[in-house]
């Protein structure tokens, strides 16, 4: 059975606005590009344009074999999450597309992979051919490609048994890496190098997102984390993680809680609930839930760090108690604290694990999440792709709020850090 790679792109230079797609057929075995296509397709989103890419090289592909395998490699993470069924597709111009897609080939013989833009320029290329066609009141013609398409490939020696088709496949990724250089070059010619000059408007991953136009992939997972209100260890900044008493909030506490209700209210955003198993959180995410008439669902990864033999000692008392200890805690993430606990670095891991299950969970939502500082912190810090040490450096008030918005292709959006008005008076 033969099996062939589909390469395609689309792009949008407004989202919406005049649009075209890129497609490519590839020999798994040799690296050889066998057919492309592109078309301009007048006014349309970047997403509809990748779909009716992804369609047309799973249609070109069907043609030269309709028994064949097929792989499909994209830098759309929207389009390769929800043809695989890890997301769920919702917009109603995308859905008949997906719908289309999915019958040129039977599932089980076709597989998704997500790749970086700069590993799809020969799609993207094609793509931006196309939509300069259109620009000038054209279609786009193959013979501006041909060259590309006939130019032979070197192939690398198979590191596999012949016949078998994950060699044939990393064989023919090597073969496309080796190959494509010249195709990049030409690329980045037609296209403008995606330039901020020359990058469409709703450019589908954006350098800076949260600045530039927010790429058309549906609305964000948004998550609101609220600090839990006060407890009796609050005020005298002792360390309280997962391992200690398992304080309650104090009267401060429950009235910070409330008033916190009162400002995701009148909010009118949330539409789920989580909350760590902690007493404290569960405590404040219940009077904030009353007030939204909303449940609460525990979600074991939000619970606080364990800080080991530290739980319940101000940050002083651990220097006089542990100073080599907390030294090589402040200076290393992987250190623990003293009697075990749990180390930065493991908390990062964990918190990167359960972001990536809610994220997959709640796309296109609004939740609260009510947790504990350092889980906030490094939420944030992960969004920020900032260093451990940037942990030290953030002000975390009891019962505050803050907001990470992620979307599709994988960034984040800090919109909101430790906002205490609410509390004021």
């Amino acid at each position: 059975m033969r099996e062939f790679i589909v390469e395609a792109d689309g792009g949008s230079r407004g989202n919406p606005g005049p649009a075209g797609y890129g497609s490519v057929v590839i020999d798994a075995v040799t690296g050889e590009a066998l057919a492309e296509t592109a078309e301009y397709i007048g006014i349309a989103t970047n997403n509809v344009a990748e779909y009716r890419g992804l369609l047309a090289g799973l249609r070109a592909a069907h043609d030269l074999d309709p028994t064949a395998r097929i792989h499909v490699r994209m830098d759309s993470k929207l389009v390769i999450e929800q043809m695989s069924g890890r997301w769920k597709i919702k917009h109603p111009s995308m859905k008949p597309l997906a719908a289309e897609a999915g019958q040129v080939f039977p599932r089980d013989r076709v597989t998704y992979e997500w790749i970086p833009r700069e590993q799809n320029k020969y799609a993207d290329r094609l793509a931006n051919e196309a939509m300069d066609a259109g620009a000038k009141g054209g279609q786009w013609s193959p013979s501006e490609s041909r060259a590309a398409l006939d130019t032979p490939r070197a192939v690398p020696e198979p590191s596999g048994p012949p016949g078998d088709a994950a060699a044939g496949a990393a064989k023919a990724r090597a073969a496309l890496a080796q190959g494509r250089a010249a195709d990049a070059a030409a690329a980045d010619v037609a296209a403008g190098s995606r330039t901020a000059e020359a990058a469409p408007a709703g450019e589908q991953h954006p350098s800076t997102p949260g600045w530039s136009a927010a790429p058309d992939m549906g609305a964000p997972a948004t998550f609101v984390l609220l600090r839990h209100g006060e407890t009796p260890l609050t005020p005298q900044k002792r360390f309280s993680g997962s391992g200690g008493t398992n304080p309650s909030l104090s009267d401060a506490g429950r009235e910070q809680a409330h008033r916190a209700a009162e400002a995701l209210a009148r909010r009118g955003t949330i539409q789920t609930i989580l909350a760590s198993p902690l007493a404290r959180t569960r405590e404040t995410a219940g009077i904030v839930a009353a007030r939204l008439g909303l449940d609460v669902t525990i979600e074991e990864g939000l619970r606080e760090t364990d800080f080991g033999a530290w739980e319940g000692l101000t940050f002083g008392e651990v220097r006089e108690r542990h100073p080599d200890d907390l030294n090589t805690w402040l200076a290393d993430p992987g250190a623990h604290p003293t009697g075990g606990g749990e180390s930065f670095a493991e908390t990062a891991t964990r918190m990167e694990a359960t972001r990536e299950k809610l994220v997959a969970a709640y796309a296109g939502r609004t939740v609260l999440l009510v947790t504990h500082v350092t889980p906030i912190k490094m939420l944030v810090r992960l969004a920020l792709g900032a260093p451990p040490e940037s942990l030290f450096r953030m002000e975390l008030s009891a019962a505050s709020l803050s907001a990470v918005a992620y979307y599709a292709d994988g960034n984040a959006s800090v919109r909101l850090f430790n906002d205490t008005s609410h509390l004021r008076p």
